[in-house]
């Protein structure tokens, strides 16, 4: 029996966006609060899978005011720590430096050989949105809890209306969140991290390219690409959707313009760095400096991280993270090879930039991590447990727990990837 999902099917086409049947209008919103006619505008599904979302946060805080009573920072604790204290963990103290102080405090300009916390290695789209949320928020922790809250939302009611598309089944865009919001690194969904904000910005710039929707695409796709590098791994794929409709006459090339729009922000961004350290590539050199992000070839990074999982070279906390990495990287091997063969080319090309960026640097970091934008994965995944209900109840069982070991490990401080 095989174990690979059947192919997605994909509700049917019509020749152009505007011709589609238009939905039914919704039920006209009430005079009362903004949430209450924000609330009209949501249709009952959209109603569901935002009620799932909410109930998730909360195991997640749940989980964090547990964390913060059972494993503090100091084992002689007899008060607990502040109640945000779980989120500010690793990566957000960079955001919060970078949001607070700016890349280069004091006028510093640093280099390729300068010293410093490497702050150069992440993108200013999520510092730039927290630094604007504290003029409302004071609290800079809460800010970015806050960012990550709203953001996910619209991730995840972004994601049900992909799976929809893709799956006419019932169910469909409440199962694929399902298996995104329980996946073993969601806790980064609700930390004040790029997870969320990114997938706010991707999953509808992919709707909108799937309805041919180019101007809307490229824009979103260039907000994501503000977050994280891999909003141009996303470009590609954009970039390719478009070749493909153009080839079979399904949109127009006037529109190709468009594509190179996502590039905009990298490129400022590399000019803003050369302008402090004269280095076009500082971006890079602080990757590799702060997190032994050289290039290596695929073998070579497979056989350092595996060693560092299975060998006596780290505490076996890293080495249980570490043989994550090398799982995860499996996964995402199998996930780009199914949508090769299901002709899914734009999404495998997306995939398989991923796991290159990942799997050529001198061991694998954030695999696990980067599996939460692999959207083609939760929806793949729905679609398979639609058609064997079996799947989502084995999948349930498998990661639940792994979905709280990581979040009790990333709450109390220890390394998660």
């Amino acid at each position: 029996m095989s174990l690979m999902p059947p192919p997605l099917r994909r509700a049917r086409p019509e020749p152009s966006p505007v011709s589609r049947a238009a939905p039914p209008p919704p039920p006209a919103a009430p005079r009362g609060s903004p949430l209450g006619r924000v609330a009209a505008l949501l249709s009952p599904a959209d109603r569901e899978v935002l009620w799932l979302y909410l109930l998730t946060r909360a195991s997640l805080w749940v989980t964090a005011y547990c964390t913060r009573l059972l494993f503090p920072s100091r084992s002689d604790a007899r008060t607990p720590e502040p109640p945000l204290s779980p989120f500010e963990q690793w990566d957000w103290h960079h955001y919060l430096h970078i949001a607070r102080d700016g890349y280069f405090p004091d006028g510093a300009a640093g280099g390729p050989d300068g010293e410093g916390d490497n702050r150069e290695a992440f993108f200013p789209g999520f510092p730039l949105a927290l630094r604007a949320v504290h003029t409302v928020v004071p609290d800079w922790t809460a800010a970015g809890l806050l960012i990550s809250f709203v953001a996910g939302g619209v991730a995840v009611l972004a994601l049900a209306r992909l799976a929809r598309w893709y799956v006419p089944e019932p169910g469909a865009g409440r199962r694929a969140v399902l298996i995104l919001l329980l996946s073993p690194c969601a806790v980064f969904l609700a930390a004040g991290y790029t997870e969320a904000l990114f997938l706010a910005f991707a999953l509808p710039a992919w709707l909108a390219a799937l309805r041919h929707q180019w101007p809307q695409a490229a824009v979103l796709t260039a907000l994501a690409t503000g977050v994280r590098v891999s909003g141009l791994f996303l470009a590609a794929a954009v970039a390719l959707h478009f070749l493909l409709a153009a080839q079979r006459g399904g949109t127009r090339w006037r529109s190709l313009p468009w594509l190179a729009l996502p590039a905009v922000p990298a490129l400022l961004y590399a000019w803003f760095l050369y302008g402090h350290t004269g280095d076009w590539m500082a971006w890079n050199h602080a990757q590799e400096r702060g997190w032994y992000r050289t290039f290596h070839l695929p073998w070579e990074s497979w056989a350092v991280t595996w060693n560092s999982a299975f060998g006596e070279r780290h505490p076996t906390g890293y080495g249980f993270m570490f043989q994550a990495e090398l799982v995860a990287m499996v996964v995402g091997s199998v996930l780009c090879a199914v949508l090769l063969r299901r002709r899914r080319w734009a999404e495998a090309l997306y995939i398989a930039l991923t796991l290159a960026a990942l799997g050529t640097s001198y061991w694998y970091m954030s695999v696990p991590r980067s599996m939460l934008l692999w959207w083609p994965l939760h929806i793949g995944l729905a679609a398979w447990s639609l058609r064997r209900p079996r799947v989502l109840i084995v999948y349930l069982c498998l990661v639940a727990p792994l979905s709280a070991v990581y979040a009790v490990t990333f709450l109390s401080g220890r390394w998660a990837g």
